[in-house]
């Protein structure tokens, strides 16, 4: 295998990816930037907005016009669905490679540096930011590159089908529609790249070696049909707040941020633990230097590996929106009829979403404290993945393409978020072998505000793909 995966010349593919990306993919991405086309759980009536459709044909119109021979393109519609941009490249054999991203996004976020915006791209030295760029814009742009580059400089690839998706930032609703109505054009799949995922920095190939899965709903408790004044009324009527503090003390250990629900809960792999204490040494302290911290806050605990596995494998709970408090300035002396949270749940890659969201209903719905209104709304759900045991020639495909285009042997590391779509591509090709990575790496903040997408990672990665494609061929 090694020396027919040396058959390309590492030095032309980085070269002509190089080129692309600043001839064409550089300027493409400032303008998908620009369209604030977020994802349908964010933006209800997308449609009628039009701004994903605009996403959609600014990405097909490009990768339309590669020089990648065999390319057929489609934009696949499903009735009430968000469209899919499906392209297949026919290879040496059958043996099918499925390359995935998406193109739909995260909503604005506050925070944003004065100078930037989540719609107003801006390069800054080898930054390109703004919202989408780097999750996940990217990924259709360097799947054809590499696709272009293994064809232009001597190389061999099975057949490839190439999937980006319109909702995974809503949790891929629409996602198991498509595997079924394409199943029989998507073929049997034996490679999966995905580009969607997170790199521990932006010295190396990194490989996601799990997903936590998630659960995102509402939790409201209601006591009063309206509000009343807080002088009369307090010490009689239940706060809402204070009914909420005590349903989340059911949940979460206030002092140490353990969830108490052992449903949440698995046993972490001795290999995965492995894995931790590795990823911990190569990125010391930027475990969790890399958090924008103020003043004086610390870290989650002390022990690098156990902040790692805390990220990656077990479950915890962030609160990310709040519902009946007005704003500050407009906050007067009114005992509120309800308080609402949005609770973010993370789930060991091996729990059962289901399962958990059952769990937590439960407990927080039963026996409400003063007898209040209390609703669990579960709006979103995913189970996470753990990747199967990583194939020889895939292992030695990673290390020689991470030390050919970064200088580095590559990482591999758990990350802490979701990609609803190796679940079921896991379930539906158990026998497939994964190459999960990404741009995502210290500070990028997809999400959050200023996200960035650094420009030379996305390079590197390019042609670190076209390595890998070229080495599954020739395996």
């Amino acid at each position: 295998m090694d020396a027919q995966a040396s058959a390309m010349d590492p030095a032309a593919v980085a070269g002509f990816v190089d080129q692309t990306w600043d001839d064409e993919i550089v300027s493409e991405l400032v303008e998908y930037i620009r369209i604030p086309n977020k994802s349908p759980l964010f933006d209800p009536d997308w449609e009628q907005h039009g701004h994903m459709e605009k996403a959609v044909q600014q990405i097909a119109a490009w990768c339309g016009k590669r020089q990648i021979e065999g390319l057929e393109l489609e934009i696949v519609r499903l009735p009430g669905r968000t469209p899919m941009i499906f392209m297949e490249i026919p290879g040496a054999s059958d043996d099918t490679v499925l390359l995935y991203g998406h193109l739909d996004k995260q909503p604005e976020m506050v925070g944003w540096r004065e100078d930037l915006g989540p719609w107003e791209p801006k390069i800054e030295g080898d930054k390109l930011y703004g919202r989408g760029g780097a999750d996940d814009g990217y990924a259709a742009y360097a799947s054809l590159t590499a696709i272009e580059a293994v064809q232009r400089f001597g190389g061999s690839h099975s057949r490839c089908v190439v999937m980006i998706e319109a909702c995974e930032e809503s949790g891929s609703p629409d996602l198991p529609y498509y595997i079924d109505h394409l199943s029989e054009r998507i073929g049997a799949v034996s490679l999966v790249v995905c580009l969607d995922s997170g790199a521990g920095d932006y010295q190396r190939l990194w490989s996601t070696t799990s997903l936590r899965g998630m659960i995102a709903g509402d939790l409201k408790v209601e006591v009063l049909s309206e509000g009343v004044h807080s002088g009369d009324a307090s010490g009689i009527v239940p706060s809402s707040f204070r009914v909420i503090r005590q349903l989340l003390d059911r949940v979460e250990d206030a002092a140490s941020g353990r969830l108490k629900l052992d449903t949440f809960h698995v046993d972490i792999p001795e290999q995965r633990r492995g894995q931790a204490q590795v990823c911990a040494d190569i990125l010391g302290d930027s475990v969790w230097q890399q958090y924008p911290f103020t003043g004086d806050t610390r870290p989650m605990g002390d022990d690098r590996t156990e902040l790692v596995l805390n990220r990656t494998w077990r479950p915890s709970l962030s609160y990310t929106g709040a519902g009946g408090f007005p704003d500050l300035a407009d906050a007067g002396n009114v005992l509120r009829p309800h308080s609402a949270l949005k609770l973010s749940f993370r789930l060991p890659p091996t729990a059962d979403h289901q399962v958990c969201t059952a769990a937590a209903r439960e407990l927080l719905e039963s026996d409400p404290p003063s007898g209040a209104t209390v609703s669990f709304h579960a709006e979103k759900g995913a189970n996470g993945w753990n990747a199967p045991e990583l194939a020889p020639w895939l292992e030695q495909a990673v290390d020689a393409a991470s030390r050919s285009h970064f200088g580095n042997p590559p990482g591999y590391m758990g990350e802490g978020g979701s990609i609803p779509f190796m679940g079921m591509l896991g379930d539906k090709f158990p026998a497939a072998q994964f190459l999960i990575t990404g741009v995502l790496g210290p500070a990028s903040n997809a999400h959050g505000p200023n996200e960035f997408l650094h420009l030379p990672t996305g390079k590197r990665l390019t042609a670190c793909v076209a390595h890998v494609l070229h080495a599954h061929s020739t395996r």
